[in-house]
């Protein structure tokens, strides 16, 4: 799908110069004299390359529908995750490196979407927030509660994180999936 060049937004995947490129900055300009143009921030889906682009509101480039299918996380092995598509029960092995330092956060049988061109991964979304056990917490000192502070905390996958003064080892709580911040005790 054509589209022109002040309709980027970020979020966007494009294909520009042969390559699939993600929009992640977007800064629509109006000069005085000449005319009006998009200066977009791109950066190459494969490789994480950036570029920044001028494009005018002339100029048409080609949007890229990616197709989003849910699929359901079964194990790691070897430094690769293995999903399995929710629809077709077909096997999916990525490197842990295309999550990052998110896939901490995967557990068995959670559900997971991912972004597909021409069948080829491109993005994966996790769930925003997850539940987990702390399995370290360090002690509350007297009188700390009186400011408004918190202590380091370990959590059952191995990630540490800041937690309120009142939260104790065992106990289970709600993590922001994106910002890897505390949200809140679970029920």
């Amino acid at each position: 799908m054509k589209i022109n060049g002040n309709e980027i937004r970020p979020g966007n995947v494009l294909e520009y110069n042969g390559a699939l490129w993600i929009a992640v900055k977007c800064n629509p300009v109006k000069p005085g004299k000449g005319g009006a143009f998009n200066q977009v921030e791109l950066k190459k889906v494969l490789d994480g390359t950036k570029l920044n682009e001028r494009f005018r509101a002339s100029e048409s480039v080609e949007k890229v529908r990616l197709e989003q299918k849910d699929f359901t996380f079964l194990y790691e092995q070897e430094g690769k995750l293995v999903f399995m598509d929710s629809q077709s029960y077909e096997q999916l092995e990525l490197q842990k490196d295309f999550i990052g330092d998110r896939a901490a956060f995967l557990q068995d049988g959670m559900t997971v979407t991912l972004e597909l061109y021409e069948n080829k991964p491109i993005t994966i979304s996790l769930p925003d927030q997850v539940v987990l056990t702390i399995t370290k917490a360090d002690p509350v000192l007297k009188r700390q509660t009186a400011v408004s502070s918190y202590k380091p905390a370990i959590l059952e996958n191995g990630i540490r994180i800041l937690v309120p003064p009142f939260i104790e080892s065992g106990e289970r709580i709600i993590v922001d999936t994106n910002e890897i911040t505390y949200l809140r005790r679970a029920d």
